[in-house]
């Protein structure tokens, strides 16, 4: 059975060699499709996995699409070691090679548009969380119990009505003073950045990250400028109590490709 083009980014032409025996989405070897001036990065996957029915069974199985993430990022990684990928979608995929060459015709201006924008740049990600409360923490809002760790039972339901008023209270205040620190923190990392995208908060039961997100964000930062930028990430870590700050990358540019970029291109079994 024949194979067909699974496509992990656009580049332009580089001289700069990729790891030895790069591997990706299957264990297949990446390879370099050089077209119009531009390069695809492009592997070979089965039919049997790729063509749109086994496609559409596959999105729906969560170990699958684990192990082929895990192959795409791994190209994507090496890519951005040494060049500007412009990335697409997860399990973009072509017939054949003429029709990786005719999306990039199609596409050419934009791609160019898009590389020129994103040319030595690289995309950081910082995500601000509310740590979460404790039983000793939830104590600091009854009076009486602050040092002696969880609340008090309530003697009647007058106090247990007051300590749900506290309660809600003090989440309430920390809601907003975390909501105003990452504010702050947002305007501050725009400023150092190219371009900035603002994520919706994670789902805390999906990401499985303690505390609740109140900022996920991107920032599009030129990478000499890299350094600077970290360490004024690293100097907001600890400055709000009861805040954590993560930072991740450096990656590719996800967050400031065109949407149209990341569609699906399967054409076919």
């Amino acid at each position: 059975m024949t194979g067909l083009r699974y496509v992990y980014a656009i580049c332009r032409p580089f001289g700069a060699p990729l790891q030895a025996e790069l591997t990706g989405v299957g264990g297949a070897p990446a390879k370099l499709l050089h077209h119009h001036g531009l390069v695809a990065v492009v592997s070979d996957v089965p039919q049997r996995d790729f063509a749109e029915e086994p496609l559409r069974a596959h999105l729906e199985d969560l170990d699958w699409l684990a192990a082929t993430a895990r192959g795409h990022q791994q190209v994507i990684d090496a890519l951005t070691a040494v060049t500007t990928p412009l990335p697409l979608r997860l399990a973009t995929v072509f017939r054949d090679d003429s029709g990786v060459r005719v999306m990039i015709e199609a596409r050419e201006e934009d791609f160019r548009r898009t590389l020129d924008r994103l040319e030595g740049r690289v995309e950081w990600g910082v995500k601000v969380y509310v740590e979460a409360e404790t039983p000793e923490t939830a104590g600091t809002a009854t009076a009486g119990t602050a040092e002696s760790g969880p609340p008090a039972k309530p003697a009647s339901g007058r106090d247990y009505l007051v300590q749900r008023r506290r309660r809600a209270k003090a989440h309430e205040d920390s809601w907003l003073r975390a909501e105003r620190f990452a504010g702050r923190l947002h305007s501050l990392l725009s400023a150092h950045a190219d371009a900035a995208r603002l994520h919706p908060p994670q789902n805390a039961a999906l990401s499985r990250a303690a505390g609740q997100n109140v900022l996920n964000a991107a920032y599009l930062v030129p990478r000499k400028e890299s350094e600077e930028f970290v360490e004024i990430v690293d100097r907001t870590k600890g400055e709000e109590p009861g805040m954590r700050v993560e930072l991740t990358g450096p990656w590719a540019a996800y967050s400031f490709v065109d949407l149209e970029f990341a569609q699906s291109e399967e054409e076919g079994s």
